[in-house]
């Protein structure tokens, strides 16, 4: 089991915005992610609407957006984020991503099983 923590990145959820120019914590934490995910083979990431888009060979599972890390999920994933009081992704406060949902930081946080809800979501 490998633990990082994504201070180590310059990326703290608690900060403010204000703390540091928008794009290095968007990339300090996309770092801290692709970092984690380095055991899933074949993960990509590309720039998309203000985050990026998670893909593995060609296969698009997640989003980073504003220091938050989003999976793909279906009706059989999707209660494993609920319970832990994850919400969906909303880029914006009209539009809801009802099938990406926040990965909680416990999970985040440990590289093994941050790769095992990846590889769940790869599958989606």
């Amino acid at each position: 089991m490998v633990l990082h923590s994504p201070l180590l990145y310059g990326w703290s959820r608690g900060g403010s915005r204000s703390d540091a120019p928008m794009a290095t914590k968007q990339d300090g934490f996309k770092d801290y992610v692709l970092d984690q995910l380095a055991d899933l083979h074949g993960v990509t990431c590309r720039a998309m609407f203000g985050g990026y888009g998670l893909y593995q060979h060609g296969t698009f599972f997640g989003i980073i957006h504003n220091g938050r890390l989003y999976f793909k999920t279906d009706r059989i994933t999707v209660s494993r984020y609920r319970d832990r009081g994850m919400e969906p992704f909303k880029p914006s406060a009209a539009q809801t991503l009802k099938n990406y949902y926040e990965v909680p930081v416990e999970v985040l946080e440990v590289a093994d099983d941050l790769t095992v809800w990846a590889s769940q979501a790869t599958q989606r």
